[in-house]
């Protein structure tokens, strides 16, 4: 299809104001044609014109560049806790709770409709397919991407070790050593050869829309024969690698004298990972909040890219990441909504406003808080980056700029909306104030997928209240498996004190005081 977007500003971050125009924009098929004069010179005849009246705005569309579709279901559902008794009843590896086919379906297209109705046109969706990736629920997550139109780029988030060999501080657990000791509901070969029908099946999918990427979940809870596996897949199709590195204050203490886990050798995440030689500028250092100086020298000299989840963080109590000394050493950041049960949302503006705000706590020295023009170079560059769609591979479609040549992953904003009038600083407006309301069109890969505050790609209100109707009917399994966790809660709570209570040389915490630990 094409499209003329007539009388419309558009993002140029490199300018004064952040936009130019109004000007006129041309999308041919899947690119970003012409801006300016041109456009309207090259327009098909056929040409959907839409027009913007000199009060609209084209920017980017918005990149989710971390996210867990499996829990799109249960938004709002749990109080918050810390990251390791949370998981608890966010993942539970129980039979019972394997979903069908076409509630995966439903449950990914929940957050594709969520996004797109908002602006976000790319995701990263590292997808924990518990007790076991099954082929026809990793068709149904896919299909459900390609059905809603977003561009998605898809791993499997699954744990390859027993809870006992990825937490510390379990000398007292004795009690429960048969479900610390149990191993993991699919053990390396099982998991690659999901791999392998995840990448045959979809990798460059919908003329490219869609891809596959892998993920290790995070060092501790994988080998690292299933690790350097992992990463000869990235290597070999060039595509990211997940794996969530010192989220919590419990991860740090991995590496602390008499934790019980040797492996490290009183070694950081982000440090075991470099001395395999696994930390490359294809991961994406997930969270990355326990980080000390040593693990950003290492990360930068690696060229990965962190992904920030700043929602999440606080939402979990995991602490607030080190931004400054990350942009410092040029370390590539993009932003992540992480998931519906611990943002409670997918709408990235969220995370927009929250990067922008937080890290304002951390001293008085204004001039090292982030300004908007380094929050949305992380939602745009870095997340582009995150995805490798930032030029680097000349075969991929640039992504996270509006440019001739780039593809046409495009959000129209009104700027006559609320959140822009009156009108005084795009940049800033963007940041503190935008909420997704102002986003009048999403175009992904050229096609509109959402206008007018719904989604036309799909029958939103059909799927919708299918969703719900079949979220009903699991409600009773998901309480009894809810009720099952609560015996194991006291033994995990443990260790989460305890590590509050282990110096750690250093705090992401904005309190300082672990009296109550």
């Amino acid at each position: 299809m094409s499209a003329l977007f007539t009388d419309v500003f558009v993002w140029a971050p490199e300018t004064p104001a952040g936009m130019v125009g109004p000007t006129d924009l041309l999308v041919v098929e899947d690119t970003v044609r012409a801006i300016g004069p041109a456009a309207r010179q090259q327009a098909p005849a056929d040409a959907r014109v839409v027009a913007g009246g000199g009060h609209h705005v084209l920017v980017p569309g918005l990149v989710n560049a971390h996210f867990h579709s499996p829990a799109n279901h249960l938004k709002g559902a749990f109080p918050s806790r810390p990251l390791e008794t949370f998981m608890l009843y966010e993942s539970p590896a129980d039979p019972d709770l394997a979903p069908t086919p076409r509630e995966a379906y439903l449950r990914t297209m929940l957050g594709a409709l969520e996004m797109l109705r908002t602006g976000t046109t790319s995701v990263q969706d590292d997808a924990f397919l518990m007790p076991a990736p099954d082929p026809d629920v990793i068709d149904a997550v896919m299909q459900a991407y390609e059905d809603s139109g977003i561009r998605a780029s898809v791993a499997l988030d699954q744990p390859e070790l027993a809870d006992a060999d990825k937490l510390p501080f379990l000398d007292d657990a004795d009690a429960l050593a048969a479900a610390l000791h149990a191993p993991a509901p699919a053990a390396a070969p099982e998991l690659l050869a999901a791999y392998d029908h995840l990448f045959r099946r979809w990798h460059g999918a919908a003329d490219g829309r869609l891809t596959a990427a892998v993920s290790i979940s995070a060092p501790q809870r994988v080998s690292p024969e299933y690790f350097g596996a992992l990463d000869d897949l990235s290597r070999t199709h060039d595509v990211p690698l997940f794996a969530h590195m010192l989220e919590t204050r419990t991860q740090r203490a991995l590496s602390a004298t008499g934790s019980g886990q040797e492996r490290f050798a009183g070694r950081s995440l982000v440090r075991y990972t470099a001395d395999l030689g696994l930390l490359s500028d294809r991961v994406n250092v997930i969270h990355a909040v326990w980080v000390d100086e040593h693990d950003l020298d290492l990360i930068a000299a690696a060229d990965a890219v962190v992904a920030h989840n700043p929602v999440s963080n606080l939402r979990l109590g995991s602490g607030v990441m080190p931004f400054r000394a990350m942009r410092d050493r040029g370390i590539r950041i993009a932003l992540g909504v992480d998931e519906a049960i611990c943002d409670d949302t997918v709408n990235t503006w969220g995370v927009v406003k929250q990067a922008g705000l937080i890290h304002n706590v951390a001293g008085l020295d204004a001039d090292r808080w982030p300004l908007p023009a380094e929050v949305l170079d992380a939602l745009w560059e870095g997340g582009a980056a995150a995805m490798r769609r930032d030029g680097r591979n000349a075969e991929r479609g640039r992504i996270g700029r509006v440019a001739e040549g780039a593809q046409a992953d495009l959000a129209l904003l009104d700027l006559h909306a609320p959140a822009f009038t009156p009108f005084n600083d795009l940049r800033g407006q963007l940041v503190y104030c935008e909420s997704g309301g102002s986003v009048r069109m999403t175009v992904v890969a050229g096609r509109i997928v959402a206008e007018g505050g719904r989604v036309v790609s799909v029958d939103e209100a059909e799927l919708l209240a299918e969703a719900r109707e079949l979220h009903a009917a699991r409600r009773p399994a998901l309480e009894r498996t809810w009720a099952a966790a609560d015996a194991l809660y006291p033994a995990y709570d443990a260790v989460v004190r305890r590590a509050a209570r282990t110096d750690v040389g250093m705090t992401r915490w904005i309190a300082t005081d672990r009296t109550t630990a």
